[in-house]
């Protein structure tokens, strides 16, 4: 069994819970980081520099990324 096989517990146990509240967190994280890397890359494009920090709510499931 691998080690990083999110779909089973530490004693090695099927844990659909757990993997899909896993596997929401990163898509989550994925869409964040794809917003992030365009936002970067439009104010490149424009002659803009992003100076200080950015703080952005997701109106989908709420959660405050800084």
């Amino acid at each position: 069994m691998a080690k990083d096989d999110l779909r089973r517990n530490a004693e090695g146990y099927s844990d659909p819970t757990a993997y899909g509240a896993l596997k929401d967190i990163d898509r989550d994280d994925d869409r964040f980081h794809k917003l992030l890397d365009t936002i970067f890359a439009l104010c490149e494009l424009s002659g803009f520099h992003i100076e200080e920090r950015i703080v952005i709510k997701d109106k989908r499931t709420g959660k405050i990324w800084r």
